[in-house]
């Protein structure tokens, strides 16, 4: 989050960068280049300009997204630093209270909706950045229901065979945008085949529908949600709202635009989004997000932070934890086996990186399982598993969390050649089968566990440059 801070007082400049500093990108906005060098002695970053001018936020690359926070010293207008910093397109404003009086004129700027005050005391809490987050969180989602509520027919759009993530994110971004399913159409261009995230659309009555290229057209505006435009090739001219937690892809043209890859799942972020606006969270919304976030984190063990974490607990309260488990069902199916067995048989173990190919797999999610549930085996740091659907071949690769970023080697060895991403301890390619045998010459699935254990050891043997 960017933080702009309208300060006179050293002192107060000082307390808020020791408070701020480590979770904010926050800059100072002070009057005099002599107060400019004193602060630059101990590493604060500072503008010197009218507080009053709404060129002057400009120039500090004031956005929608900044936060403004302003010392109330007495000694400024805090009425037209209001007025300058909305007019340079923020809307959220807190003035820092220090003990000075205030005089009718400030008491009414306090009282406007897109102001708030803070006290040096909350300085000290958590709950400060907490409360700024959410702040921006529901500034964020205002516009978001703003560019929708004129739309007649809007599209949310989830990937290909859409997983909990991606169910649960679309019905939460539903509910945010006060729609319904007649409003707001939940869909994908290929629908949901998992068994158990079958189950789950049966079970919390949501419905994907079957998308096409030429249907794109019907929508007034459109949505796409745990997914970036760049993962249909060019199918989307335009994108009015894109919500993800996957590594961030710039190729596109997106009006809104909420990417969080530190976050485990997206339902957390729409679980923040909700929270923000004080929404009615119902408990089959509350459900499906729950059973997202459980799955798409393997519990809170996979790629969380504390964000994950505040949204599990807070979920958990509202959720029907009973339709949880039954969703899930009894986890390893024979089909499931079938191809878990073949891995075991024909992949290959090499310096604690398991490497297979499945040959024609029914599914997507089948090389996904494999390669979650064989690095569960002892002595095995990483897998890396694949298997081909029709004239793709998809690519799964896992790791323990703490060695080299599995997104980033993805990233290297097929990107080129395909949709290629993910995060430091699970990542996806999905690649035409044509275009993998030109650049490695493979044909057999031995030739592909073969080539693909060469490219992870290599990977990972390599000088490490922090990835």
């Amino acid at each position: 989050m960017n933080c702009v801070a309208v300060c006179q007082d050293d002192l107060i400049v000082k307390t808020l960068h020791e408070a701020l500093s480590p979770t904010l990108d926050i800059e100072f906005l002070v009057d005099t280049q002599s107060q400019k060098h004193r602060l630059h002695k101990y590493g604060i970053s500072t503008q010197v300009g009218d507080p009053c001018q709404a060129t002057t936020y400009a120039q500090a690359n004031v956005t929608a997204d900044t936060c403004i926070i302003v010392e109330n010293s007495g000694r400024k207008n805090i009425q037209a630093i209001v007025d300058a910093a909305s007019e340079a397109g923020t809307s959220l404003v807190y003035v820092l209270l220090v003990g000075k009086k205030t005089n009718d004129q400030t008491k009414k700027t306090l009282a406007l909706p897109n102001v708030s005050t803070l006290t040096l005391s909350e300085l000290t809490k958590t709950s400060l950045i907490n409360a700024l987050d959410r702040s921006l969180t529901r500034s964020l989602v205002k516009q978001y229901q703003r560019h929708f509520e004129d739309a007649g027919r809007v599209l949310i759009l989830l990937h290909n065979d859409p997983d909990p993530d991606a169910l649960a994110s679309g019905l939460a971004l539903r509910n945010l945008l006060r729609r319904t399913r007649t409003t707001a159409i939940i869909g994908a261009f290929h629908g949901v085949t998992r068994p158990e995230n079958q189950r789950m659309t049966n079970l919390l009555d949501i419905t994907v529908e079957s998308i096409t290229a030429e249907s794109l057209a019907q929508f007034d505006r459109i949505a796409t949600i745990d997914v970036q435009p760049h993962y249909f090739g060019g199918l989307l001219n335009r994108v009015d709202l894109v919500i993800d937690h996957h590594p961030e892809r710039s190729n596109s043209q997106t009006l809104f635009k909420d990417v969080r890859s530190d976050f485990g799942s997206t339902a957390t972020i729409m679980t923040n989004h909700l929270r923000a606006i004080n929404a009615n969270i119902s408990e089959r919304v509350a459900t499906a997000l729950l059973y997202a976030i459980k799955s798409d984190t393997l519990f809170l063990s996979r790629q969380t932070n504390r964000s994950d974490l505040d949204a599990f607990t807070f979920l958990y309260q509202l959720a029907n934890t009973q339709l949880v488990r039954k969703i899930e069902g009894s986890g390893i199916t024979s089909e499931r086996l079938k191809y878990v067995t073949k891995a075991s048989q024909t992949g290959q173990i090499r310096d604690q990186v398991f490497t297979a190919c499945l040959g024609m797999v029914p599914r997507e999610d089948i090389v996904t399982y494999v390669s979650d549930f064989l690095l569960q085996v002892e002595d095995i740091k990483w897998t890396v598993v694949a298997g081909q659907i029709d004239d793709k071949i998809v690519i799964s690769v896992r790791n323990v969390g703490y060695t080299r970023h599995a997104g980033t080697f993805i990233n290297k060895w097929f990107d080129d050649i395909g949709s290629a991403g993910g995060h430091r301890a699970m990542a996806k390619a999905i690649i035409p089968f044509s275009e993998f045998q030109k650049k490695f010459s493979a044909v057999t699935s031995d030739d592909i566990t073969l080539i693909l254990g060469d490219l992870a050891t290599q990977f990972i043997l390599e000088p490490s440059q922090k990835a």
